[in-house]
């Protein structure tokens, strides 16, 4: 392949299980992609790398809409319906500031609020999504009155999440910390008091407590304090697992005290850290040592999220180099032939080198991440699966898209539902 006038070889081993579900396409280390410099960086962040970006944008976003005549209509969650398209909508207003993508941003909103179920609470795969987005268009729209309608429904949902009688479990997609995303969403898009702390409290304090009962349980108390199941399993990643929750736990504006968050949150993540593989990628869930998946819902991709709000939140460098290793990982394992999408794609994997190029302003990763999205310019040739729902924000096109335009501005890249 040619890249700015000289030639890039770029070798690919393909290993694919028998089993579909965990095929991925593995880089190998040595390949001329991993020999860069900061001179490399030139090649791709240029005038022409930009248009080739912006031009398949158009391109996919066409594709997206075509396919989309098809899709689901009572499909109306963030993670594979209606309001993932909303959402990706939104970011495109975000990046280009043109009205007509926040008003087809409204066009899919629209559609969600007439289809709401009240039985799950969730950003990704509840009510709890569509509110939330409909509250944030409706208010960049100053259409006020509708705006705060629906944050009034969103926290009419809060009582049945923090009771620790229900049936609602802790994880990112289905769970409590679901609905903590949904809150914080609120007031980091809208401002900061929105929705009220007192409710963000309750739900952080729901967290805890069920994260602490399950310990004792489980008798991990010593060695993790704050320990999480779905469906019975201990899951490890981002998506049903403890590194989702605890990173929503280490959100700034979550405001968890101090004291919580050293006592419990840190040595609970320590814990995740100690699960770790030899080769830096870690297992899906507690009692699994496969070392297969490298997705963002499974393995490296999602936990190294976990690691770097680790560093921030307490300022130390095990957790920074843990997040270089997973980042090693994702670099040689991370093209994926389940797709380009988010949750288990190409582009959930590259969104792990624009958070880590935010933290340490290394070019290195903003150079993989380039080179991820370059993989994604050419969608649809890699021979990949096609997900079940192809053009959704989590499983398929809209999450490429999504990622292509924050490669484009990646100092304020933010993986969506899930980065704040």
């Amino acid at each position: 392949r040619n890249a700015g006038g000289r030639n890039v070889h770029f070798t690919i081993y393909y290993r694919k299980c028998l089993n579909t579900q965990h095929s991925f396409v593995w880089v190998n280390t040595v390949n001329e992609y991993s020999k860069w410099s900061v001179s490399d960086y030139g090649i791709y962040i240029n005038p022409i790398f930009r248009k080739r970006i912006e031009t398949k944008i158009k391109d996919l976003l066409i594709q997206m809409e075509e396919g989309l005549k098809t899709a689901d209509p009572h499909d109306c969650s963030a993670y594979t319906g209606w309001t993932g398209i909303a959402l990706l909508y939104l970011q495109c207003f975000r990046v280009t500031h043109k009205l007509a993508h926040l008003q087809r941003s409204l066009d899919y909103v629209k559609r969600t609020l007439r289809n709401l179920n009240g039985r799950k609470v969730t950003f990704l795969c509840g009510d709890a999504g569509p509110l939330a987005v409909g509250a944030v268009v409706h208010h960049k729209l100053k259409n006020e009155t509708e705006s705060l309608d629906c944050i009034k429904k969103l926290l009419h949902l809060h009582r049945s999440v923090v009771s620790l009688d229900s049936e609602i479990p802790d994880e990112l997609l289905y769970g409590r910390a679901g609905y903590l995303y949904a809150l914080l969403y609120v007031n980091a898009e809208i401002g900061p008091d929105i929705v009220p702390q007192t409710n963000i409290k309750e739900v952080v304090n729901a967290i805890i407590e069920s994260g602490k009962n399950l310990s004792k349980e489980e008798r991990k108390v010593d060695r993790c304090p704050l320990m999480y199941q779905w469906h019975r399993k201990l899951y490890v990643g981002a998506a049903h697992g403890l590194a989702g929750i605890y990173y929503m736990l280490m959100q700034p504006s979550a405001k968890v005290e101090p004291e919580i968050l050293i006592e419990l949150v840190k040595p609970s993540v320590d814990y995740v850290r100690h699960k770790k593989f030899r080769s830096g990628n870690y297992p899906s869930s507690l009692s699994n040592e496969t070392d297969r998946l490298v997705h963002w819902c499974h393995g490296a991709p999602g936990v190294i999220h976990m690691l770097i709000q680790s560093h921030k939140t307490f300022k130390e460098e095990k957790y920074l180099k843990d997040a270089i290793e997973c980042s090693d990982v994702i670099w040689q394992r991370g093209l994926l032939c389940k797709g380009y999408g988010i949750c288990h794609g190409t582009a959930g994997n590259g969104y792990s080198f624009l958070s880590l190029y935010n933290l340490t302003q290394d070019k290195k990763y903003l150079h993989r991440a380039c080179k991820f999205a370059e993989w994604c310019l050419s969608y649809g040739t890699h021979g990949c699966r096609i997900p079940d729902r192809p053009y959704s924000l989590f499983e398929g096109m809209a999450g490429a898209v999504h990622f292509l335009s924050d490669v484009l501005n990646p100092e304020t890249a933010r993986l969506p539902a899930f980065e704040l």
